[in-house]
């Protein structure tokens, strides 16, 4: 049963059962905000979520401001769960802020579910975040020791206390939140709604995506993904600078920037993986990023075989490059179960084995007595490519040689992606002819690490790509590291 929440606190948990050996996203965020009130605000937010479902499946929201006045509505579940035309007509405003969530299993609770409402002493927040703080402990101590008590387990709570202290001494909102930046440590981009305006931020590094469209002259958006904007239809403008924030009321649009030092660090996964194909990001179609790095695979491992199969979604773009590039025919060998998400429950070790197929199932007619090329964009723990190849074989394949378009995952992620500790990556704990009999492939091939530039298609674009150097942008707490597996035991120097 979805509940139907207007101003209103939520309570009670719900379980899910999410995928073990998949990465994922923390959030994707959206904003809205309409001068004359010709878009609905509400409606427009509901279809920019349903773009940014991939960015998570756990929980969804929209807050909505009419005159001042911010009513939402936010539950646990699919947009298309949560929402419905009652709600979404009664969500009525001049602008909105909305937030699709994954999170881990520890803080999965209604409470946790975005937007975040805040009131304080000069009015009302709303706040949608995608990222992680990684000196959230420490700010929260302080803010527990000064008196602050939390309703929530999540960065965004931290964050709005320090807007509201910082709004007591400040002349507006976006300089409050201009102080607090130098405050934050980690991996941010959000859009925040007061009262009068909607503004959006991005970390001083631009880990996080984001970015700015138009519909008409006076109706801006934000959202994390370029296909988020092309879902409402507005054009895009560009992406929100690292450290910037963007301020629109019924003036029209102020840029600002932090005083803090920029450097550019946007998570390479969102190429790889976590943003959906059609998207754009700082310039570079993630696509032709995808195609790219199939074709770099099939230079660096080349293989004898009869066709080329991607493992759906974010596979079947390397394939397709891998296929150019070898001349190897592409064929679709994989199906994809487009009903089923994140939530399907496995009740036992025998259900999870078989769990699979499920989600993926094998085209046996077309794979049947052939040598397979499968491409598939990581590999963590390995159990579910092993089951893939299973499946594969089980169905006919003479051959199947795995090819992965990105490097061997051999550190922990501190900056929202839910890459576990060095214990459970297996790469960091097997060399890769002993992770390719463990998968039962034929053969595997990993993307090299220095060709991950090659991906942005000669796109000057500073990335992270610590996951897999261990090359940290930013200075770890040695707290996070010990609670990361054995990473806080390498030399300091790692952090660059």
């Amino acid at each position: 049963m979805v509940s139907y929440l207007l101003n209103s606190s939520i309570a009670t948990n719900t379980d899910f059962d999410g995928e073990e050996s998949k990465l994922h996203e923390e959030c994707g965020v959206f904003g809205i905000y309409s001068k004359d009130g010709s878009i609905n605000p509400a409606y427009a937010c509901y279809n920019g979520l349903l773009a940014q479902q991939h960015r998570g499946q756990e929980s969804c929201g929209i807050a909505v401001n009419k005159d001042g006045l911010i009513s939402y509505a936010k539950d646990m579940g699919l947009v298309s769960e949560v929402f419905n035309p009652k709600i979404l007509q009664s969500l009525q405003g001049q602008m909105g802020v909305a937030h699709v969530r994954y999170s881990n299993a520890d803080d999965s609770v209604r409470e946790n579910a975005q937007p975040l409402m805040m009131r304080y002493v000069k009015g009302a927040l709303a706040l949608s975040y995608n990222g992680v703080l990684t000196n959230a402990y420490e700010l929260k101590n302080e803010l527990e020791r000064r008196g602050s008590i939390f309703q929530t387990t999540i960065d965004p709570e931290i964050i709005s206390y320090l807007i509201a202290k910082e709004r007591v001494r400040a002349p507006s909102i976006e300089e409050a939140i201009r102080c607090v930046i130098p405050q934050l440590r980690g991996a941010y981009s959000m859009v925040i709604m007061s009262p009068q305006k909607l503004i959006a931020v991005r970390d001083p590094q631009g880990f996080k995506p984001l970015c700015m469209g138009k519909i008409d002259d006076d109706c801006y958006v934000f959202a994390s993904e370029t296909c988020a904007l092309d879902a409402v239809g507005a054009e895009f403008v560009r992406d929100v600078e690292p450290g910037e924030i963007i301020v629109i009321n019924h003036q029209g649009l102020r840029s600002l920037h932090a005083d803090v030092p920029v450097k550019k660090s946007l998570c390479i996964f969102e190429y790889i993986y976590f943003a959906r194909t059609d998207s754009v990001i700082d310039g570079v179609s993630v696509y032709e990023a995808r195609k790219e790095s199939g074709r770099l695979l099939a230079r660096q491992h080349p293989v004898e075989a009869d066709m080329v199969i991607g493992v759906p979604e974010s596979g079947i773009d390397a394939a397709i490059g891998y296929s150019e590039e070898s001349g190897i025919p592409y064929e679709k060998g994989i199906v994809k179960n487009n009903y089923i998400g994140r939530t399907f429950i496995k009740p036992s070790q025998s259900e999870r084995e078989r769990s699979v197929r499920i989600k993926l199932n094998s085209l046996s007619t077309a794979i049947k007595g052939k040598r397979v090329v499968m491409l598939d964009d990581s590999i963590v723990r390995g159990t579910t490519s092993a089951r893939i190849v299973k499946m594969l074989k089980e169905a006919g394949a003479a051959e199947v040689h795995l090819r992965i378009s990105s490097p061997p995952f051999l550190w922990a992620c501190y900056y929202g992606t839910d890459i576990p500790s060095r214990k459970d990556l297996i790469a960091a704990n097997h060399t890769i002819e002993e992770i390719e009999k463990m998968t039962g492939a034929d053969s595997l091939g990993f993307l090299d690490l220095d060709s991950l530039k090659e991906i942005l298609l000669g796109k000057d674009i500073g990335y992270c790509d610590a996951c897999f150097s261990g090359n940290y942008p930013q200075e770890i707490p040695e707290r996070l590291l010990k609670g990361k597996g054995d990473r806080y035991e390498q030399p300091l120097k790692r952090f660059t």
